[in-house]
């Protein structure tokens, strides 16, 4: 028995004996040491945890060659060969991040997102734009509060860093939008056409945009359109100006639904209680109908189709500049056809397709005359005066299509690859000419970008686009390059450099045929720190024009130019006071350029050295009411008097600067079944003003022939709105709280 015993023993002490020990330390790549990472012996029960100081101690019984696990989340696994004998092992085990979506940089030079996918980096959502107040649920005139856009009031558009209107393009689901909002009156800025409830996601790119987009020389605003809404609902407004109805309908499998709405405005009640200057012999007049059709494909994929039809009619009639007897009369009918399609799916093998199209029409019939004091039409025989005396049709069609492909590369690294082919079609008719112009154009573009994360703290995206047009006979090539770091717990910078190039607006290119592009090359860049109660961005850009079109001369020339440069912070507090949420914007802006008649480089006159903006917003759960505010402030403007001498050669004969802008906006929304258990009706009723300090706007100056200078002011220093928007079926008591929280 003893002998038995003193065997065991010696096989227990001999065991013991050839046990060896695996230590070493974890890492991640800088050094830091990582906590509680899991290290195991592979295929067998030995193993440990990591300390505080990443340093771990096993020992093991297991002889061979064998494999040494390091797992830890968020890290790729490390997995080492060990040679098991007589002899203990150290590792040094090096864990690299593993990339991921929601810990990885993002590239953010040039550009704000807003939108379900990224809720904390949300800078204006939906109900943003439509409970900020001054904006009237516009969404040009909400992103206006932003940083980079100018406060322009006399000239529909977005005028973003230094550029005209018509440089800011817009995008709905991939396709250009040719005519986002209503026909331009002279000195009358004009809403957007579309409402921000039909959206799920926007990009206000101020500068440095995706190459999948072309054809903006300043800016970009890009809209995605929602899949499917969240249940049936059925919907009216009333107010003073306007009415409307609508109903959305989602089947009972979820797979498909589709809507119908459609709007009355009529102004002229509220022009008799609220005067205008001009004098209104045909009160603005708006029809609008709408459709949309959506429904996901067997293989996951997304269909969605989008039609709408505007109609309006305006007529009024201002005092002449040139006479005091005499009037403008302005009359104006425009019809509107809007389509938008698109298809969404995977194609297998990491491949995503993406295809779009889109067709619209706008139609435009102005008159306008010279009227006398009893509004009868006149001649004068004074060119200056009679050349107020005009009808016009013009015509805008564009039709369109769209692919895209994307290709998931390794970790989270993408790459798009795609094509898109527009048609253009505008026919001018005047009856100061026997002929109508035609001007057709075949634009043709190819791209490609790429998403490339190196860690999670450092990513880039690099794209190229390739561009024809048949009407100019001109190609261009469009490098754009954009890189981010993270620099800390919520932050990092980003930088962006990208060419971009923009045809001719229409008015020149029915004038002058040997036209070419337009181009600007933005430099930009950012640092900024967001979380879910914070955001603070602060962004530097340089911008240069080249190839400017030149009016002082004929036929017109591109022989333009200029630059933009300047300074934006934007910082957003939903914390620090108690049920507030609030934005700071300002703006530097240094901006000259050479085109149109300019004598030389000029400080244009939509452009103001500083703007700022405060939107505050709170809902006082008590009283089921929602206060917005919004104060803007911005330096004046520069206005000139260009004009001719003997020798044709232009000059400046009156020039300055127009007084400070400031506005103070104000909204409430009130809720009354908020608190109401089981209630399937969502009421809102809505009020707000503009101007709440009814101080004097002055947007810039018109001339006569003679010099004399007339200021040009809005049709009526405040506007005022109350409406009531009602909802069957859906309750967005809680959005309407949460979001403005």
């Amino acid at each position: 028995m003893n002998r038995l015993l003193l065997i065991f023993s010696l096989l227990i002490s001999s065991n013991a004996f050839t046990q060896i020990k695996i230590s070493g330390v974890v890492r991640d790549t800088k050094g830091k040491p990582l906590y509680s990472a899991n290290i195991t012996l592979m295929d067998t029960y030995d193993g440990t945890v990591s300390d505080s100081a990443g340093r771990f101690s096993f020992v093991t019984s297991e002889k061979g060659n064998l494999e040494v696990e390091v797992k830890y989340v968020g890290y790729k696994t490390f997995i080492q060969k060990v040679q098991l004998d007589k002899e203990s092992i150290k590792l040094n085990c090096i864990l690299k991040e593993e990339l991921s979506e929601l810990k990885a940089v993002t590239v953010t030079a040039g550009s704000f997102e807003a939108g379900d996918k990224k809720r904390a980096a949300t800078v204006m959502s939906s109900l943003d734009i439509v409970t900020t107040a001054g904006s009237n649920g516009d969404i040009s005139s909400a992103v206006k509060t932003l940083p980079g856009a100018q406060q322009v009031g006399e000239q529909e558009g977005l005028f973003v860093r230094g550029g005209a209107g018509y440089e800011t393009k817009q995008f709905i689901d991939g396709t250009l939008v040719n005519n986002p909002y209503f026909s331009s009156v002279q000195d009358i800025a004009q809403r957007g056409r579309f409402s921000p409830f039909l959206f799920k996601g926007t990009v206000f790119s101020t500068g440095g945009y995706s190459a999948l987009y072309g054809q903006a020389l300043s800016s970009a605003l890009i809209l995605e359109s929602i899949d499917l809404p969240e249940r049936s609902e059925i919907d009216a407004s009333i107010s003073p100006l306007f009415v409307g109805a609508g109903t959305q309908h989602l089947a009972k499998n979820k797979k498909s639904s589709w809507g119908i709405n459609y709007g009355y405005t009529n102004v002229t009640a509220y022009f008799q209680i609220v005067k205008q200057k001009p004098d209104y012999f045909h009160a603005p007049e708006f029809h609008s109908a709408e459709a949309n059709f959506r429904f996901k494909t067997k293989k996951g994929g997304m269909v969605k189709f989008y039609t709408s039809f505007n109609y309006n009619k305006l007529g009024l009639r201002r005092p002449n500049i040139d006479s005091s007897i005499l009037k403008n009369a302005f009359g104006l009918d425009n019809v509107t056809w809007y389509n938008n399609a698109s298809y969404k799916v995977v194609i297998g093998k990491g491949w995503k397709m993406n295809l779009a199209a889109g067709y619209s029409t706008s139609n435009d019939n102005i008159n306008a005359q010279i009227q006398d004091a009893n509004n009868n039409p006149v001649k004068t025989n004074l060119y200056y005066i009679d050349s107020g005396n005009f009808a016009l049709k013009i015509r805008q069609d564009l039709t369109q299509g769209k692919a895209v492909f994307e290709k998931k590369l390794r970790g989270i690294s993408l790459l798009r690859v795609g094509a898109e082919y527009w048609y253009i079609y505008n026919k001018y008719q005047s009856d100061k000419f026997s002929n109508t112009a035609l001007m057709e154009d075949n634009l043709s573009a190819v791209f490609a970008e790429t998403d490339i994360y190196l860690t999670n703290n450092l990513a880039a995206k690099a794209g190229v686009r390739f561009e024809h047009s048949s009407l100019l006979n001109q190609s261009d090539i469009a490098p754009r390059l954009s890189m981010a770091y993270k620099t800390g717990k919520d932050a990092q910078m980003s930088i962006a450099y990208g060419q971009f190039y923009q045809k001719p607006e229409n008015m020149f290119l029915y004038s002058s045929t040997g036209l070419g592009m337009t181009k600007a090359t933005h430099y930009i860049a950012n640092y900024q720190k967001m979380n879910s109660n914070y955001t603070f961005r602060l962004e530097g850009f340089y911008k240069l024009y080249e190839n400017l079109v030149k009016t002082s001369s004929f036929p017109y020339n591109n022989s333009g130019d200029g630059f933009a440069k300047g300074i934006e912070i934007f910082w957003r507090d939903r914390k620090t006071l108690k049920n507030v949420d609030y934005w700071i914007s300002y703006s530097y802006l240094d901006t000259k350029r050479n085109y149109l008649n300019y004598p030389e480089q000029l400080q244009p006159n939509f452009g103001a050295n500083h703007t700022a903006n405060l939107v505050m917003k709170k809902f006082v759960t008590k009283i089921k009411t929602g206060f917005n505010f919004t104060y803007t402030v911005a330096s004046g403007r520069p206005y000139y008097d260009i004009v001719p001498d003997n020798s044709n050669k232009y000059y400046i004969r009156d020039r300055g600067e127009t007084n400070p802008y400031n506005s103070l906006g104000f909204s409430l929304n009130y809720l009354p079944n908020l608190g109401k258990q089981n209630s399937k009706t969502f009421i809102v009723i809505v009020a707000s003003m503009t101007n709440v300090l009814n101080s004097t706007q002055v947007y810039g100056y018109n001339y006569s022939y003679n010099g004399i200078k007339q200021a040009i002011n809005p049709p009526a220093n405040q506007f005022y709105f109350i409406g009531c928007f009602l909802s069957w079926g859906i309750d967005r008591s809680q959005d309407a709280i949460n979001n403005n929280l």
